[in-house]
């Protein structure tokens, strides 16, 4: 049985009159209580929907986000993260900036233990941009595995034939 306390501060769920919003909007993020704060395990998002702009051409840039984290307290809730996504539609950024600016809006938002997220950004003109980012909060294990997961990055990249 769900406690009313449980989705406090959770809005855009089950609300069928959410406003999409096209520039960048970080406010849309919400969170709700982890309720298994005394274990550890991984929470990932795959969005392959995902579109900004070249801040250059104002192009379209296409690519999968991938989000992986290892939540502390709060999570956030996927509804109000497809909208913040969404509301990159027309941002107009370099793919590194935004897998940056996604990461550290999402450590702002949940203070996690451990957060990456990947970038696989469809070609244009004949290359592909894969960024990655990772965070280990300061004075944990997972400060340590940050950096091993970063060091040891994409040694076998994966074949691919979808793009």
């Amino acid at each position: 049985m769900r406690k009313d306390h449980e989705l406090e501060g959770v809005s855009l769920l089950g609300n069928q009159n959410v406003e999409y919003k096209f520039q960048y909007d970080k406010s849309i993020l919400e969170t709700f209580e982890n309720k298994h704060q005394d274990n550890d395990y991984w929470v990932k998002f795959n969005c392959p929907e995902f579109t900004s702009l070249c801040p250059k051409t104002g192009q379209p840039d296409f690519a999968t986000i991938y989000i992986s984290y290892v939540p502390s307290e709060k999570m956030v809730e996927s509804k109000s993260l497809k909208l913040y996504l969404f509301s990159f539609r027309n941002q107009g950024d370099f793919h590194e900036d935004c897998i940056n600016i996604i990461m550290k809006d999402l450590i702002e938002l949940m203070d996690p233990k451990y957060i990456e997220v990947w970038g696989k950004f469809t070609p244009r003109g004949g290359i592909s941009i894969d960024p990655y980012a990772n965070y280990g909060k300061k004075g944990t294990m997972f400060e340590e595995m940050a950096k091993q997961r970063l060091f040891n990055h994409d040694m076998y990249p994966e074949k691919v034939d979808n793009r």
